[in-house]
């Protein structure tokens, strides 16, 4: 099982994609996201992803609903942060990132399944936003613990 986390800034009604350059995903569009690293706080991880992926700077406002995927031989959990843009500078290491571009909400529910990584999550994430289906922060104990 691995723990995935981003982020979704929504800025004119338009959320900030990524076209993932990674061959398992080549040419899909994407909301900044990735792989915890051991030992990493589930919202410091969202941030890290976000800026690595777009070169930009956000600020997490709100939990959208956690979701469960079975991908490949193994199970995804994606814990996705709405957020607000600090400082946008966008860059992006091109071997994995081979885009990062505003796209209209609307337009990213009319996206083919081709176009768009994991196409249901994706389009659902689009409908959460639209219905504020968005948790505070608060939901989150961000201290460390031993077992």
């Amino acid at each position: 099982m691995k723990v995935i986390a981003g982020c979704v800034i929504v800025k004119d009604d338009k959320i900030l994609m990524v076209k993932e350059g990674k061959k398992s995903c080549y040419g899909k569009w994407n909301y900044p996201a990735g792989h915890l690293e051991d030992f990493e706080n589930i919202t410091e991880g969202a941030l890290r992803e976000t800026y690595e992926e777009t070169g930009c700077k956000v600020k997490l406002k709100g939990l959208l609903p956690i979701v469960c995927v079975d991908y490949k031989e193994e199970t995804h959990i994606l814990i996705r942060f709405t957020a607000e843009m600090i400082e946008e500078n966008i860059s992006y290491d091109g071997d994995e990132i081979l885009d990062v571009k505003w796209i209209k909400m609307e337009d990213i529910k009319n996206m083919k399944q081709e176009e768009l990584r994991g196409y249901e999550t994706s389009v659902k994430t689009v409908h959460d936003i639209e219905n504020n289906n968005i948790y505070p922060l608060e939901i989150f104990d961000n201290n460390r613990y031993d077992s």
